[in-house]
């Protein structure tokens, strides 16, 4: 057998796999020599069949087996041992004149190469990493949402602004029929709360859903509708109020603090609003590195500058998924999944230069330490150690868990190098304000 290369250019090259009588006859007559033992036809005794037809009968498949795994072997020992990185799969050019009655064969394969860069972490700007803070307004509202939570409730006879209002959704022709609660707040603009203040038990009220609520999706709540019906809705629906109460805010109290957070923890409204702070901020921090970790990527793909063998890649993704695509649907496939392509190939070459890799001993740790949060959430603070590594080798016994755990535990090695190697600045900024400028 013998294997040859052609470079194209950088990124594309052909590979010809020349495959010779005695590369595969002997593993061909093996095979045929078992099936003649075995063979069951008629007028033949079992293991007397005579060779000439075992061969006449089975002969061609077999070769095309063999051959096609001696190739599929030779290809994958070949790219390893030259240590090629190739995108996608080696692509087979068409043979349409192939005869397997010959004694030799020569296969050629289309390879995509990756291409060759470097990769700065330095950016001329900074990139900015958000320190996401609570402010007094956030941790007032807070408060007060509490207070109601754990508040009285108290029957109103109509409507006012922070009114918990009970009714029935309907529209006959769309099949509107749901009972649910709302409160003014979820409603969008100043014209739909108004047409709910003083109204009473017994009354409908009518409204349009197109611009109903701050959220589209609300839609799919409130009125029971599919997730395709609810954008672009508008249709009239009725709402008959069935109940209306009001909230009778908490008391802030040590029987109060002590149902929030346990006896004695929390003593005081000075307190109580540190708690609420800290415990916000906790949660933000996985917001403000997200956003880092986004930003970041954005600027490795714009600014690390290699070609692509794209005419190659277009071509392997018309037959590489389930079904086979068009040129044209290739074309757009490419150019939907170019972007992440980039970003996957400098993500490799900076784990690989960087020693980044995930080790099972770092996954191991890393899933016993979730586990151990987890427990803590319902009250087990101090699970053994022995406990621990056993539900972990659970789950990490599932394949899936695996590729989950491992992709969490890379974004957080990978965030850690970049707020150490990038040029990276910190910003204050309110919870509001971030939501304002970012996801609004």
């Amino acid at each position: 057998m013998n294997i040859t290369r052609e470079n194209i250019d950088a990124l594309n090259a052909v590979v010809t796999v020349d495959i010779a009588k005695e590369d595969y006859s002997d593993k061909v007559e093996k095979i045929l020599t078992d099936y003649r033992k075995s063979a069951n036809i008629p007028g033949f005794r079992k293991g007397h069949v005579p060779m000439g037809m075992v061969k006449k009968q089975y002969g061609k498949a077999v070769l095309v087996d063999e051959v096609n795994k001696l190739l599929q072997d030779a290809l994958g020992k070949y790219l390893v041992e030259e240590k090629l990185d190739v995108l996608g799969n080696p692509l087979p050019k068409p043979q349409d004149d192939l005869d397997w009655d010959a004694d030799a064969f020569s296969f050629e394969f289309e390879l995509g190469l990756a291409p060759e860069f470097d990769v700065n972490l330095k950016s001329k700007k900074a990139i900015t990493h958000y320190s996401i803070v609570a402010d007094d307004k956030m941790i007032n509202n807070q408060i007060e949402h509490i207070q109601k939570q754990y508040g009285k409730i108290v029957s109103q006879t109509e409507a006012i602004n922070d009114s918990e209002i009970t009714g029935t959704f309907f529209n006959e022709e769309k099949g509107i029929d749901n009972s649910t609660m709302i409160t003014l707040d979820k409603l969008k603009g100043k014209t739909n709360p108004k047409k709910f203040i003083g109204a009473k038990v017994g009354d409908i009220v009518t409204l349009k859903t197109k611009g109903l609520f701050n959220d589209d999706h609300d839609l799919m709540t409130f009125l029971k509708v599919s997730h395709d019906d609810a954008h672009g809705l508008n249709v009239e629906v009725n709402f008959e109020i069935t109940e209306i109460n009001g909230r009778e805010l908490a008391d802030l109290d040590q029987e109060l603090f002590d149902k929030l957070f346990g006896k004695g923890i929390v003593t005081s409204v000075t307190e109580l609003k540190d708690k609420i702070k800290e415990d916000s901020e906790k949660q933000f921090v996985q917001q403000g590195d997200q956003k880092l970790l986004n930003d970041v990527t954005e600027y490795l793909v714009e600014n690390t500058k290699f070609d692509l063998p794209s005419s190659f890649l277009q071509k392997w993704m018309q037959t590489a998924g389930e079904e086979e695509m068009s040129e044209e649907q290739a074309k757009e496939e490419y150019e939907k999944s170019e972007k992440s392509m980039r970003y996957q190939l400098i993500e490799g070459k900076l784990i690989q230069d960087n020693k980044l890799q995930v080790q099972f001993e770092d996954l191991k740790a890393y899933s016993m330490e979730m586990i151990k949060g987890q427990m803590a959430q319902f009250g087990q603070m101090n699970p053994s150690e022995k406990e621990l590594e056993d539900i972990a080798a659970r789950i990490l016994g599932n394949q899936e868990e695996v590729k989950r755990l491992s992709e969490q535990l890379m974004s957080q090695k990978l965030l850690v190098f970049y707020k150490t190697e990038a040029n990276i600045k910190t910003k204050e900024i309110t919870y509001d304000d971030f939501v304002k400028e970012f996801y609004s």
